[in-house]
């Protein structure tokens, strides 16, 4: 540490003034479906891993809650199909993006806030031409997950690999949402074992999905990405999850 006593101080104390800490990542293109998706999630467990160990390893920050802001995070690759910068998104970029949902999710302790960058253009998750907007497959995912994944975190244990699971009450308890990511090219079941309520068996699904997993939405053409809702019955404890997809279940439930 260099500089006058004064200077070491400021720095000895910075932790003071400290409420947050900015990260960032960009992920890029991998052939492997499944290294594909997980790219950003483990991005994300990476840094929470990183500021875990500087807790216990550095004295100033015992005691202290500062939490992760992370300003900038998706996919950059490709050819700039837009314009300057303006990356084209494809149907496995939104696997990943639902997978880093769920690990945001997971990590809420120690992740305080999550940009997604960006919003319109370039590397945006809605693109636009002079007469037409498109949501691009990482925008279908956030539309999806504002508007219908619940608000109160449900701990979802044991091995669900090679899905990615999250769960979440809505905000009056009356429905259990479980999303479920598959990133593989196989029809796949989850079984759950649901504790402290009862499913109704009645229900609404949210799915989106495509053989293809290079197909991808341009504005002024017809979708090629969308969000299938559909309603559910006689859902019991298995739950289907289809080829490359991401299937957001609402069970209505007692408690």
């Amino acid at each position: 540490m260099r500089g006058s006593p004064a200077d070491r101080q400021w720095s000895l104390d910075a932790t003071r003034q400290i409420d947050l800490i900015a990260e960032h990542f960009y992920c890029r293109d991998k052939s492997d479906l499944v290294e594909h998706t997980s790219q950003i999630a483990d991005n994300i467990k990476r840094k929470v891993e990183f500021h875990q160990q500087l807790r216990k390893k550095l004295p100033n920050l015992k005691g202290k809650d500062i939490r992760i802001a992370m300003t900038e995070w998706n996919y950059w690759y490709g050819p700039h199909e837009f314009g300057e910068l303006g990356t084209r998104y494809f149907h496995k970029d939104g696997l990943g993006i639902a997978r880093g949902l769920h690990e945001y999710f997971r990590n809420s302790d120690m992740i305080f806030l999550a940009n997604y960058a960006q919003t319109v253009n370039v590397i945006g998750c809605i693109k636009t031409s002079k007469t037409a907007a498109a949501f691009e497959t990482t925008g279908l995912v956030l539309k999806l997950y504002r508007n219908h994944f619940g608000t109160i975190p449900v701990e979802a244990t044991g091995d669900t690999q090679p899905l990615d699971v999250s769960a979440a009450w809505t905000d009056g308890k009356d429905a259990l949402t479980v999303a479920v990511v598959n990133p593989t090219e196989q029809r796949r079941e989850l079984t759950m074992n649901l504790a402290g309520a009862q499913l109704t068996g009645a229900g609404t699904l949210w799915l989106i999905t495509n053989s293809d997993p290079m197909a991808h939405n341009d504005p002024g053409r017809e979708d090629k990405v969308v969000i299938e809702e559909k309603p559910v019955s006689g859902i019991s404890k298995t739950l289907d999850s289809p080829p490359l997809s991401i299937s957001l279940y609402r069970l209505d439930a007692t408690r």
